[in-house]
């Protein structure tokens, strides 16, 4: 199962519909992980599933999402009410709460994914305003049974490779 996963695109419209439409016949889900600043109802994120960031005025995004994903639980929120800026262990506590497999989060503007305690934490960057790095990003996570392989790609479709990873799920 693939899911596109993006966040921070901070009022774009034109590069949702893009990375949407390049991806939409192999993907089965798309998540958002806030700071969209458009309304739940934008015809940008029909196809989304997304949460709240800080910058969103939309009260109707829910903080947090659970999903299912063929039996493995992944956890969405933007990561602003869990101080990701500074650690994920905050994020790290919720997601044990929640028995998450899988946590997507935004926030920092800062892509990555890593393995922590057998949790995997994906951050797909910002397609507007990336830090660290030049590159304006966003992730697709390919899941088949306990192997999730994550690609980053470059607002442009471009996969980067130093990015990218796969991972082993407990």
């Amino acid at each position: 199962m693939k899911v596109l996963i993006m966040s921070d695109s901070h009022g774009l419209t034109t590069e949702i519909d893009e990375i949407t439409n390049r991806h939409l016949d192999e993907t089965k889900l798309m998540f958002h992980c806030g700071d969209s600043e458009l309304s739940k109802e934008h015809s940008g994120l029909r196809l989304f599933k997304g949460v709240k960031g800080n910058c969103d005025l939309d009260s109707e995004l829910p903080n947090e999402l659970i999903e299912d994903l063929n039996g493995k639980t992944l956890y969405m929120t933007h990561g602003h009410l869990f101080n990701v800026k500074a650690s994920l262990m905050n994020l790290k506590y919720r997601a044990l709460e929640v028995n998450a497999n899988i946590v997507c989060f935004g926030h920092s503007h800062i892509a990555g994914a890593e393995m922590i305690d057998g949790i995997l934490f994906i951050n797909p960057g910002s397609i507007r305003l990336p830090i660290l790095r030049k590159q304006k990003t966003y992730a697709i996570l390919d899941l088949k049974e306990r192997i999730a392989k994550v690609t980053f790609f470059d607002v442009n479709g471009q996969i980067i490779e130093e990015l990218s990873q796969q991972f082993i799920l407990e």
